[in-house]
C-alpha cells in the first residue's frame, strides 16, 4: 500500500475517492458561509480561520466545507 492508500481497480463497482483540495484563506479574505452569511477572516491558524460575521465571530476549522471565498 502506498501512503494515498490502495490503489483504485479499473473492475472496481465503486467510484474512486475524490481528493478535495483545502483552500487556504488569508487574513482579510471576504468569505460566504452558508449558515452564517458573508464575514471577513481575521485570525488564521493551521487547520482553522476565524471569521468576524458581524453579530458574532466565528472560528471554522478545515476542512471548509460550507465556506468559499469571494
Amino acid at each position: 500500500m502506498s501512503a494515498r492508500g490502495p490503489r483504485h481497480l479499473a473492475s472496481s463497482p465503486f467510484a474512486p475517492k475524490v481528493e478535495v483540495p483545502i483552500v487556504q484563506y488569508a487574513l482579510e479574505d471576504r468569505i460566504s458561509h452558508d449558515t452564517y452569511g458573508l464575514g471577513r477572516v481575521i485570525g488564521v491558524e493551521p487547520h482553522a480561520v476565524l471569521v468576524d460575521f458581524g453579530s458574532q465571530k466565528v472560528r471554522v476549522t478545515s476542512p471548509y466545507a460550507r465556506m468559499e471565498l469571494l
